[in-house]
């Protein structure tokens, strides 16, 4: 029987969590839709554990029309009361509210910027950080780029983007490579 390639600790053993981190989580997104993804989920992650949205992934997919960003800023007051009843999403009133109003500020950027891949590959200078961890409890939860772009986006009038939130919208995206060394996924991503 083949052995395990090593992960690292958080991806423990469930299906579903082992496939995002094998392959999705700090893989260098540039594709607007999936970035705005990533900060819905992110957002609505606050508080509850990554495995409870991952389980809630699809429905979120189907209640914020695949992440489409024009489609979701033209959700009404009705749209987010119907939302607010779908168990399929953590219904949270401000989470649901907050992704129509940062629909809303990424349009902006996007119109501002040419793109919000643009805008927030600026943070890393357009590279992905490279960290050496070698282990789970030396990961920060925050970071000076994270600061920044937190600090930012709720400048530009995005909310639920403080900046521990942006930090794992940040890992998730690959802008930084947190894979701890040991962990296979670490120099297929770049480390070194």
């Amino acid at each position: 029987m083949a052995r395990a390639p090593a992960r690292c600790d958080w991806a423990g053993e469930r299906e579903l969590d082992v496939r995002y981190h094998d392959e999705e989580w700090g893989v260098p997104t540039h594709d607007d839709r999936v970035l705005f993804e990533f900060l819905v989920l992110e957002g609505a992650q606050a508080g509850l554990s990554w495995s409870t949205i991952l389980a809630k992934r699809e429905g979120y997919r189907r209640a914020f029309a695949d992440f489409d960003a024009a489609r979701v800023a033209r959700f009404t007051v009705k749209r987010v009361e119907r939302l607010l009843a779908n168990p399929a999403i953590v219904r949270n009133r401000l989470k649901v509210e907050s992704t129509v109003t940062n629909a809303r500020a990424f349009l902006a950027v996007q119109d501002a910027v040419g793109s919000f891949d643009a805008y927030v590959w600026a943070f890393v200078d357009g590279t992905p950080v490279q960290n050496h961890r070698q282990r789970l409890d030396e990961i920060p939860a925050t970071t000076p780029g994270s600061d920044a772009l937190s600090k930012d986006l709720k400048r530009r009038g995005f909310r639920f983007v403080g900046s521990t939130i942006m930090y794992a919208f940040m890992q998730a995206t690959g802008l930084v490579n947190d894979h701890v060394r040991s962990c296979f996924r670490y120099r297929e991503l770049g480390g070194r």
